[in-house]
């Protein structure tokens, strides 16, 4: 595994940390308001919901390092190594081009609640500072899946990176 990896797998587990560890204290804390004080915190929603965006967009990129992201094999399954491999590289060639259009919107997006100086509808905040939660995500995303997709042009085995990142996983654990 490389230093950028290393480095890289570090900061999307410490953003899924954070948006996790935020969302968990901001619904416990509503929960116990509405129970004692019969009243909730208004902002609670609202960032649960921005910090689950982003947490999606992270976990789908964890997922994508691990080589544990969903995907549909009937078919893949049924053909020659050959084709397999082409299929592979048509299915993250159309990843990256699907998380390229996300992260390029994402990021007109932000631009345009920037310019028109768009607020939030419960706290009033800059909507920029939470509409940037998709392009980072996506930027996230859109590197693990370029990995994959050199990995797939260079030729090597998935299997074998997989095992590999198990293996890594269980000395890590010890």
């Amino acid at each position: 595994m490389s230093t950028f990896d290393k480095i890289f797998g570090k900061i999307e587990e410490i953003i899924a940390g954070i948006c996790l560890t935020i969302m968990s204290i901001l619904a416990f804390t509503n929960v116990l308001a509405r129970y004692f004080f019969h009243a909730s915190f208004s902002f609670s929603d609202e960032i649960t919901t921005y910090l689950f965006v982003l947490l999606s967009l992270i976990g789908a990129s964890i997922a994508a390092k691990r080589h544990e992201h969903l995907g549909f094999t009937v078919i893949e399954d049924l053909v020659p190594p050959a084709i397999k491999r082409i299929l592979n590289f048509i299915s993250y060639l159309m990843a990256v081009i699907f998380t390229g259009i996300i992260f390029y919107f994402g990021i007109l997006m932000v631009i345009s609640q920037y310019t028109l100086g768009q607020k939030t509808a419960g706290m009033q905040w800059p909507e920029w500072i939470f509409g940037a939660f998709v392009p980072i995500g996506s930027f996230f995303v859109l590197i693990r899946f370029l990995q994959i997709l050199i990995h797939i042009i260079s030729g090597k085995n998935r299997k074998d990176e997989r095992k590999a990142l198990q293996e890594q996983r269980q000395k890590e654990m010890m």
